[in-house]
């Protein structure tokens, strides 16, 4: 009767990758900016075994301009966080949301003069 080797759990590794409710309220409020700046009409959400994808479209297109991606296995390497442009180039990968979304969010900066 020697040993006893544990049966793999569905609990180990997630069926599905998904954004929680603080991260989700980040990027809407981001989408949300940008909606009212003009430079985004629509986003669509995947939420997939392997990374849970945000993208946000200039218009009703085939392709997002942006698409923020959340990939938990990357999470000890490079960051699971990654900023994809439209042609499929990664423009920033990191530990923290707020650094991912820095580039986006410099596009609503104006400057004020008096």
């Amino acid at each position: 009767m020697g040993n006893v080797t544990p049966f793999p759990s569905a609990a180990a590794r997630p069926s599905q990758i998904g954004f929680d409710r603080i991260e989700l309220t980040r990027i809407l409020d981001l989408y949300g900016r940008m909606v009212a700046a003009g430079h985004w009409k629509d986003y669509a959400i995947e939420l997939g075994h392997e990374a849970a994808v945000f993208a946000a479209f200039r218009r009703a297109s085939e392709r997002p301009e942006y698409r923020i991606e959340k990939r938990p296995a990357l999470r000890q390497r490079q960051g699971m966080w990654a900023l994809v442009a439209e042609a499929g180039m990664t423009l920033k990968r990191g530990h923290d949301l707020a650094g991912v979304l820095a580039p986006i969010e410099r596009r609503l900066l104006k400057l004020v003069s008096d």
